[in-house]
């Protein structure tokens, strides 16, 4: 499999682009006036305790108060287990009091109008590994398959942390044929830098930030550079320096992959980037056989439902079902990457008869779900035939960073009809009529909607003249939406 990742910087907006065989996987975004909030760390307020949800908001000096779970707090460290999480048992009054100072860190940046949801279960990544300082033992990443390196990777670890040092450590996928050495030097990095957040969070007033995470064109390289990524290619020079010296420095057997994109044509447009964004906006989303997913994002929940337009098949109304959910299988994984979709996703299969059928379609996403950087859970298929699964969220989908509600339906997805509006008009006009006193009606609306009113209802609104004993005149309103209107009395 050949990967390459696409940087495109400028002034206001950083963009990276992952690229596996020629498709678009992912996309990240980072805007000067909203930068994310995932694992900065900050030294916050307690502005509220609530028992009832076993919670308190945090202020941390932004927008909006942040959300802190009893779950999420560390416990003292006589109380924590060995592991890198302590089940909360207190009530949340016996760890945090209202007015108190925290130290916590953004475990989920701010959702559509939630605020960033926190942790004090601090964790520091740097290229090979992730401390946690108020963790125990070492962990290894699930990607790192093979027994004798996942026990060689534990043993190098666990040979250069002081006998009772505080902290535990997690092994990332990158350190997958590490060195002791560069190991080591990660972990002697680590520690420097958690003392020194540690230091700067004694100092701080609360409601500032104390450390805040690389920004985007640096942490694609520390999150998602390794051998399975052929180049990296970045369209600013400054960018372009500041990645290679951070390459030379941390993982100096990669720093050739990076390389300054000089064409003269925008590095998005070269490769179609840009219109395959355009496309991770629309609803329906094509699968080369004819069939086509339709794809509905809420609060709540995301649907995905499967159908098989115009494919027809070759053999029988099964196999053509069948070959569908296969290959709907594989476009599904690439848009739950590509649009980042995260929380609880329902998928809506074609219905196969063949219980054989099911289970490989099944097994077929979860296969394509492997190549997921984010964490997946895939539940048995349900009752009715859905397939309910979860992908952890961390960050806005692309949708909700890209987008805002329409105005016009405030996020309904759909206006009121013309014929509606029409009626609703003539019910307006007879309840002026019976409240007040007037020489003449004004009704302002939209183009269509006066078409509608001169032409299929020209007759029900001259049985209101007749009624009202008054003249009703129309006038369009450019500016008004469809479901927008008027009546004036004049």
């Amino acid at each position: 499999m050949s990967a390459e990742i696409l940087v495109n910087v400028t002034s206001r907006e950083t963009r990276a682009a992952v690229i596996e065989n020629g498709v678009l996987q992912e996309v990240f975004i980072e805007r000067a006036n909203r930068l994310g909030l995932l694992g900065n760390i900050y030294k916050g307020r307690v502005s509220r305790v609530l028992p009832g949800m076993q919670a308190a908001f945090i202020d941390l000096g932004l927008e909006r108060t942040a959300f802190l779970h009893a779950s999420d707090i560390a416990a003292p460290a006589n109380h924590v287990a060995e592991g890198f999480e302590a089940p909360r048992t207190e009530n949340i009054r016996d760890l945090v009091t209202e007015g108190g100072e925290i130290l916590v860190q953004v475990l989920k940046d701010p959702l559509g109008t939630k605020g960033a949801r926190l942790t004090t279960f601090t964790s520091i990544p740097s290229r090979y590994l992730v401390f946690m300082p108020k963790g125990h033992g070492i962990g290894v990443s699930a990607r790192i398959e093979d027994e004798q390196e996942r026990k060689r990777l534990r043993e190098t670890v666990s040979q250069f942390i002081p006998p009772d040092e505080p902290g535990g450590y997690i092994v990332r996928t990158a350190a997958d044929g590490a060195s002791p050495d560069a190991l080591r030097a990660d972990m002697l990095f680590l520690r420097r830098l958690w003392e020194m957040i540690r230091e700067k969070g004694l100092r701080t007033s609360p409601g500032s930030l104390v450390h805040e995470d690389l920004p985007l064109c640096v942490r694609i390289l520390r999150d998602l550079l390794n051998e399975g990524i052929d180049r990296v290619s970045v369209d600013s020079p400054a960018a372009f320096e500041r990645m290679r010296e951070f390459a030379r420095t941390f993982m100096p057997e990669s720093a050739g992959k990076i390389v300054q994109y000089a064409n003269g044509r925008p590095i998005f447009d070269m490769h179609g980037i840009e219109e395959e964004i355009q496309k991770a906006l629309d609803r329906k989303v094509p699968l080369k056989s004819g069939g086509y997913l339709m794809i509905d994002q809420t609060e709540a929940m995301t649907t995905i439902d499967v159908n098989t337009g115009a494919y027809v098949g070759h053999r029988n109304l099964e196999e053509t079902i069948f070959r569908t959910n296969l290959e709907a299988a594989l476009g599904i994984a690439r848009q739950l990457r590509l649009r980042n979709l995260g929380g609880i996703i329902i998928i809506d299969f074609i219905d196969m008869q063949e219980e054989e059928h099911r289970g490989q379609v099944i097994q077929a996403l979860e296969r394509y779900l492997d190549a997921d950087h984010a964490k997946t859970h895939i539940s048995s298929v349900s009752p009715l035939g859905l397939v309910e699964m979860t992908r952890k969220r961390t960050r806005e989908s692309l949708e909700h960073l890209l987008c805002r509600g329409c105005p016009t339906c405030e996020g309904r997805g759909f206006v009121k009809a013309a014929e509606t509006v029409c009626y609703e008009i003539f019910r307006e006009i007879v309840r002026q009529n019976r409240q007040f006193d007037f020489q003449q009606l004004l009704v302002l609306a939209h183009q269509d909607v006066i078409d509608l009113l001169l032409d299929e209802e020209s007759a029900a609104l001259a049985e209101l003249e007749v009624l009202t004993a008054k003249p009703i005149r129309l006038q369009t309103e450019a500016l008004y939406s469809v479901d927008q209107y008027d009546v004036v009395l004049m």
